[in-house]
């Protein structure tokens, strides 16, 4: 729609969509030059890790990546810790972002997101080796019931989990019908796990690990093996997906219940590799986007999420599409669609303008900025 008018109630909801002829001469009418789109949704994102920004160097690899993140975890205060996310969390609403899919292992973030501005669900992670069970994040589970926020507990991926725990914490996302987000063939050793080799597996080596899920013989069959039909699901990074992955996953799951969640820039920072973002256009899955950690990017911000991907897929992705992904895409993965995502009526999905485009190709340039006007 060009040149159109969103009414907004004084609560943020949208009551009118119009399009009269004489919009210029229209009273009360605010302008605005640039391409004005619903609030964005982060469908992936670390805010815990905020403290951590550029503590571990770009190309360091995913092992190295992994060993940086364990060297430096307990290196500021919770004071520090508390403060950057308060930062970032402002900084992202500002900056168009009303929803997040926040990955936690701790509570440092609670407080921050009780008066945030911003709807966060909260993934609490479970991960480790060592862990024979749930236990490690019952008490985290506990503080968000406490606080009030929105939660599903969540494998971290299927390297870092041994099968029992894998499969009971799935389960009890399942059970209670809230999705999954788990990170997904984002380096190559965890392909390469399952067969016996690679970085991952000389990590375990070195650490004295031993696992019990290599029979399931590849990442997507331990998913298709342990999480049952129906599951709601976010796949996180998707950088060395297959077609065939693709396939047997829609097979198993449903193409609905399905989100492939893309950080490109979070991979391209570690590993200087980048996801197959026009292949998975061509399939036809649900795409949305992350930002993934300042751990491992240099801000939280889609639209430089999106500039990337403009340039990975050559201009080949329409921007309506793009928009979509940071759109309403992540707010149905997070099951925020009722009210976020989109220009409906009756919905609150707030506003923000992007500048500097290419209107003749209707393209981003690298000069594209967005802010939030909603």
């Amino acid at each position: 729609m060009q040149k159109g008018i969103l009414s907004f109630a004084d609560n943020g909801t949208l009551i009118d969509i119009s399009v009269p002829e004489d919009i210029d001469s229209k009273a009360g009418v605010e302008f605005f030059s640039g391409l004005l789109v619903p609030a964005m949704v982060n469908a992936h994102c670390h805010l815990e890790l905020s403290y951590m920004k550029g503590k571990i160097p770009t190309g360091s690899g995913f092992a190295g990546f992994a060993d940086g993140m364990s060297s430096h975890r307990g290196e500021s205060t919770l004071e520090e810790r508390v403060a950057a996310v308060a930062y970032q969390d402002s900084k992202m609403y500002s900056e168009g972002i009303t929803a997040v899919g926040d990955v936690c292992n701790g509570t440092s973030t609670f407080d921050t997101k009780k008066r945030s501005k911003i709807y966060y669900h909260n993934f609490i992670e479970l991960f480790g080796l060592k862990a024979i069970d749930c236990s490690p994040i019952k008490s985290v589970i506990e503080s968000a019931k406490t606080a009030n926020l929105p939660f599903s507990p969540t494998p971290h991926s299927t390297y870092s989990l041994q099968d029992l725990p894998f499969r009971q914490v799935s389960m009890e996302a399942y059970e209670s019908g809230k999705p999954l987000s788990i990170h997904f063939m984002e380096s190559r050793g965890e392909e390469e796990l399952f067969k016996g080799y690679g970085a991952l597996h000389d990590r375990n080596i070195r650490e004295h690990l031993t696992i019990d899920f290599t029979g399931y013989g590849s990442p997507t069959e331990r998913i298709i093996g342990s999480i049952p039909h129906g599951a709601k699901l976010l796949l996180i990074h998707n950088t060395f997906i297959t077609k065939e992955d693709i396939e047997k996953l829609i097979a198993h799951f449903g193409r609905e219940n399905l989100t492939f969640v893309l950080c490109p820039r979070s991979n391209r920072y570690i590993e200087n590799n980048l996801p197959p973002v026009t292949m998975l256009y061509e399939n036809d899955v649900r795409i949305a986007i992350g930002t993934d950690s300042l751990a491992s990017n240099e801000s939280l911000s889609l639209i430089e999420e999106l500039k990337l991907i403009a340039t990975i897929s050559q201009n080949k992705i329409p921007l309506y599409e793009m928009l979509k992904w940071a759109t309403i895409n992540g707010a149905s993965a997070l099951g925020a669609d009722k009210w976020a995502g989109s220009f409906e009526c009756g919905k609150r999905p707030g506003a923000v303008l992007i500048t500097n485009i290419d209107w003749d190709n209707m393209r981003l340039t690298s000069d594209s900025k967005c802010k939030r006007i909603i």
